[in-house]
């Protein structure tokens, strides 16, 4: 265990144990709510089954600590939205998302233009991201202009392109928020073993199924070992939910904050336009 870890874990104690035997209220109010905050992100923290003590310093004091923050409002997503797979397949998901999901396949395999411009974009950069629509605003590029994904979608919400260029990965991190699922769908899938994503405990290659859906609030990475760039459709889709009006509100309320993580997040990639 390292010096900050132990740091943590003694002011997080001292913090608990002090406001709770203080006889100040807003010293047990504090404490409550400390207590509060933990509880939540040990729940959140088990979802991604992945117990090593890395990864307990990564969500509590590391990267993750923005979906610690919002650990709360997740599990409060949890139950809004039941059967969280975690890892989903195609067939987990209602017939009507299903079909916008084939749909934007088919558009995305059928534009070869989509290789073509980013390839030649990607010369200079490690890793690159181009949208065509965010968060239900369709994006205009001067670059490359797929009107097809500039339609109204009752589930999909945010469209783009990731690129990796050769020998490059993510660092291992959370997504901050539980209103969407995450839908990649690799253009290029090469039979490599050294181009993955490992999200939670599950590696998933790219060569055995192009596609992959997943709750990007687990622990995640992406990969690309090969030498040859790598295109993944990048897809935010809404949680399927018996209450999905109440969802797609809640996810414009929250929309601006979103974007203020984003920026965080995407920190290190290349915006294409």
């Amino acid at each position: 265990m390292k010096i900050k870890d132990i740091i943590f874990i003694l002011v997080v104690g001292f913090v608990v144990s002090f406001g709770w035997f203080t006889p100040h209220t807003w010293c047990r109010v504090v404490s409550a709510v400390a207590l509060f905050y933990i509880l939540c992100g040990l729940i959140d923290f088990s979802r991604s089954k992945r117990f090593e003590g890395e990864n307990w310093r990564r969500y509590f004091i590391g990267n993750g600590i923005l979906t610690w923050v919002l650990s709360p409002f997740n599990l409060v997503m949890d139950l809004l939205c039941p059967n969280n797979y975690g890892v989903y397949k195609l067939e987990n998901l209602p017939a009507d998302c299903q079909a916008e999901i084939r749909q934007m396949m088919e558009t995305a395999s059928s534009k070869p233009e989509i290789i073509n411009e980013l390839s030649r974009r990607m010369t200079e950069k490690k890793r690159g991201m181009i949208f065509f629509k965010w968060y239900g605003k369709n994006i205009d590029n001067a670059s490359l202009s797929i009107p097809e994904f500039h339609q109204q979608f009752k589930y999909i919400k945010t469209i783009g392109v990731s690129i990796f260029n050769k020998k490059q990965k993510t660092s291992i991190h959370y997504g901050p928020l539980r209103i969407t699922l995450r839908v990649l769908y690799n253009l290029v899938p090469l039979r490599n073993d050294d181009v993955y994503i490992k999200a939670a405990n599950q590696k998933h290659l790219w060569h055995d199924n192009p596609l992959f859906i997943f709750d990007d609030t687990l622990v995640h990475q992406s990969v690309n070992g090969s030498e040859h760039l790598r295109y993944c459709m990048f897809v935010d889709i809404l949680r399927p939910s018996w209450t999905l009006p109440v969802v797609g509100g809640l996810l414009s309320v929250v929309k601006s904050l979103i974007v203020s993580f984003n920026r965080v997040f995407y920190k290190n990639w290349d915006m294409i336009k």
